[in-house]
């Protein structure tokens, strides 16, 4: 009886484990058109049936061959802002990510206590390149249309105990968005 009843537990255990995994959602959070491209972005979960985020990424879509090219970023991350940064006069076409990416405190998941950082990603999505290091808070940021650079402010956790206090040092960091190399710290 007793090999009965274990038994019937690890069966139950596998189709519910199962039935977990075929049962994924995905959903479509915004389309995005990247003008002067061929290409949009999707914004994308893949969620589980118990609405647990396995995946998230943006799908860089060509509109006119159908290829896509995916982008991913970690489960718990939060993508926050998705936007076209495009300078004709200095041939410059790229999409801004600001996002939480990394558990810069180390606790279970990505939270809102953690760091945004700014991702650089080509209109494809072949490029992505994170400009702001994981132990930089951005606070807020601007993009200079005359010179091409990024104006980007916010403060390192020099202590690295994860979060902002008294002697983390506030800066502003100044990025070339042709060659996205740090130009200056002020």
């Amino acid at each position: 009886m007793k090999s009965i009843l274990i038994l019937l537990f690890f069966s139950v255990c596998t189709i519910s484990a199962y039935g977990q995994d075929k049962n994924n959602y995905v959903y479509f959070n915004k389309l995005i058109e990247l003008s002067g491209s061929d290409y949009v972005i999707a914004t994308i979960e893949n969620v589980g049936k118990m609405f647990t985020v396995k995946s998230k990424y943006l799908l860089f879509i060509n509109a006119r061959s159908g290829q896509s090219k995916k982008v991913e970023f970690s489960s718990d991350a939060s993508i926050g802002k998705v936007e076209q940064i495009r300078i004709d006069s200095l041939q410059i076409n790229k999409v801004l990510v600001a996002g939480r990416t990394v558990n810069l405190d180390e606790n279970k998941h990505i939270d809102w206590n953690d760091p945004t950082q700014i991702i650089i990603v080509s209109v494809d999505g072949q490029e992505k390149v994170q400009l702001t290091e994981d132990k930089f808070f951005v606070s807020t940021w601007v993009v200079n249309n005359q010179t091409g650079t990024i104006v980007i402010t916010g403060h390192y956790d020099s202590n690295s105990n994860g979060k902002y206090d008294k002697t983390d040092k506030s800066e502003i960091l100044l990025y070339d968005l042709k060659t996205l190399k740090l130009i200056s710290k002020i």
